[in-house]
């Protein structure tokens, strides 16, 4: 049976710096739960398009980014002190700067996995009322788990593994607000023409 999660985080950076911290792979198993011990083990990187220019230099960041048909290969502990690590290959299948990027699971605990990452840039007032130039981030996973017969999968499904997706996007988000200001350094608000 095919499932589909769906969750949003608004981060107060602009896009262009949140979608490159999240197109770079290594930066994955840093968002990843720590019991996991998550390692990349491989990236085989196509570039991407060129990445566009944007005239507001405190936007610009150069790192690596894994464009499509990249394929990136990570491993993790399945449950905590487990002595096995499970292989996690995925191919990214879209990309588009600053926009979108879709990676799809080549070998993976599920029959099928598709992550749609999509970026949107929204101002909001912080507690000040300053207008603070952020990004939506959009997650949609559409997935089959592995698993019995209808009855069996869907109980495995409501009891354990719809529960740990939570887990793990709840993990991932509060990751993100320690590890970017880390990386990108202060919020910076917007200017005020950007709340019109």
């Amino acid at each position: 049976m095919r499932y589909r999660y769906k969750t949003q985080q608004w981060i107060p950076y602009p896009t262009e710096l949140v979608f490159a911290f999240f197109a770079n792979p290594s930066n994955l198993p840093m968002l990843m739960l720590n019991w996991q011990r998550p390692r990349l083990e491989e990236a085989r990187i196509v570039p991407p398009p060129p990445r566009p220019v944007t005239p507001e230099p405190t936007h610009r960041l150069r790192s690596v980014a894994a464009g499509k048909d990249s394929v990136i290969t990570l491993s993790f502990r399945p449950f905590p002190l487990s002595p096995v690590r499970m292989p996690w290959e995925s191919v990214i299948t879209s990309f588009v700067w600053n926009e979108s990027f879709t990676d799809s699971a080549v070998r993976s605990p599920f029959l099928m996995w598709e992550h749609i990452h999509n970026f949107t840039s929204e101002t909001r007032a912080n507690t000040a009322g300053i207008p603070i130039l952020g990004t939506v981030v959009k997650d949609e996973v559409d997935y089959v788990p592995r698993g019995g017969d209808e009855w069996l999968g869907r109980r495995l499904h409501n009891q354990i593994i719809h529960p740990m997706m939570k887990r793990v996007f709840n993990e991932r988000q509060r990751k993100l607000m320690l590890v970017l200001p880390a990386i990108l350094g202060s919020i910076v608000p917007a200017p005020s023409h950007a709340a019109d």
